[in-house]
């Protein structure tokens, strides 16, 4: 969403009557509904000194939309607390909640968040939408060679397979479409079953089931339960505490394939955080089939794209035209390296390297993501100022 998408936006909010007593729910409602219309991702109402700004992400960015005045602020947080269920008149504390069937779209799911700040309470409200991430494993975008590894961990019948990268890389897109596979490929005859925070989509074939952190159904007591369910497979949403990661390990470790994602910068931060956890390296080493590390750049619109004239590197550049709204980009595109551990990595685990000497054991011959990144900008699918954004500037080695 540019400036050329915030000009058709902003005269639909202010031609909203001033006055009107249902005004305030058809501004979120539109606000709300633009939202879907625009693929994004997440929605922000910032409140400052004189007025409250709305902001979409879109393609992993944040863009203003609509500037409105001040005074809407509370009215409009008040109406997205009333949708979610959270406590209206508490306007001191930080809230989460949850619209089910937002619009009247089944399936469509948001979250909203809370936060007082100086200015007043700021709102976000994270979009779950099926519509756009329900994707098999081969529509994903991930290289033959990749794919085809990929393919061979998760015919595993015992390990862990782990997934990193920041928040908004896709990785529960990824971690879907790997259940879906294992389904498929298996004509249902494996168990698999699911703990998730929240659960974001409905599998078919698929036993899913929601933990509830901080009560006595969280991830490492709901792990512990489902073992008792006699699961060939299981994916636990995240491994984010040493009880989890305690209980995931011996998960894999006792014949069942293991699925999750861990929050870490690189590949070898996994097994530099799961030492971190207090894992054993030698359960490491015994369990780990694959970690593969991803991020989302957004894709070159094909319509406008032009190759760089100046730059003495080939390349392309982002233009701008009404099919992209003027951004220059149109979608996003998977970047992904799979890290399957050889003899000279296990060594290092088990000696317990810090991160930089297990990435050095981990070997220079397999794909990273710069090299993702690299064929990427070469092909015209991106362009290396995306490449940048995402993954910030090269370090050089040494």
């Amino acid at each position: 969403m540019s400036s050329h998408e915030r000009q058709r936006l902003q005269p639909r909010m202010d031609a909203l009557d001033v006055t009107g007593p249902d005004r305030i729910g058809r501004l979120v409602d539109l606000i709300l509904s633009e939202a879907l219309h625009c693929a994004a991702s997440d929605v922000h109402l910032e409140p400052g000194h004189a007025t409250l700004e709305v902001r979409f992400r879109i393609d992993g960015v944040l863009q203003s939309v609509a500037v409105l005045t001040r005074e809407l602020a509370p009215n409009l947080v008040a109406r997205l607390k009333v949708l979610a269920e959270l406590l209206t008149y508490r306007l001191d504390i930080p809230q989460e909640g949850r619209i089910a069937n937002a619009l009247g779209r089944p399936g469509v799911d948001m979250r909203v968040s809370t936060f007082p700040t100086i200015h007043g309470e700021k709102a976000v409200v994270r979009i779950f939408d099926p519509a756009g991430r329900t994707l098999e494993l081969e529509q994903l975008g991930l290289p033959l060679e990749l794919l085809q590894s990929v393919r061979e961990v998760l015919r595993q019948r015992a390990g862990a397979f782990l997934l990193t990268g920041p928040s908004g890389s896709g990785k529960t897109t990824t971690i879907y479409a790997c259940l879906r596979h294992l389904v498929s490929a298996s004509a249902g005859g494996r168990h698999v079953v699911t703990i998730e925070d929240p659960v974001e989509q409905v599998l078919e074939g698929v036993t899913q089931s929601q933990a509830r952190p901080g009560t006595e159904f969280d991830f490492a007591r709901g792990l512990r339960s489902l073992l008792r369910q006699d699961p060939e497979v299981i994916m636990v949403g995240e491994v984010r505490d040493a009880d989890t990661a305690e209980v995931a390990i011996q998960a894999a470790l006792t014949g069942h394939l293991l699925l999750s994602t861990v929050h870490a910068g690189s590949a070898c931060g996994v097994i530099g955080r799961l030492l971190d956890m207090g894992i054993e390296p030698y359960l490491l080493t015994s369990t780990l089939r694959g970690i593969l590390n991803q991020r989302l750049v957004r894709r070159l619109c094909t319509a406008c794209r032009q190759e760089e004239q100046t730059s003495a590197r080939p390349g392309w550049e982002a233009v701008g035209c009404d099919r992209c709204a003027g951004t220059g980009y149109h979608g996003r595109l998977l970047l992904a390296e799979l890290l399957v551990p050889a003899d000279e990595l296990r060594h290092a685990i088990l000696v317990r390297s810090e991160v930089a000497a297990l990435e050095e054991a981990a070997g220079a011959a397999r794909a990273t993501l710069w090299d993702e990144a690299a064929r990427a900008v070469a092909r015209g699918a991106t362009t290396q100022l995306e490449v940048d954004r995402v993954l910030g500037p090269r370090k050089k080695p040494g």
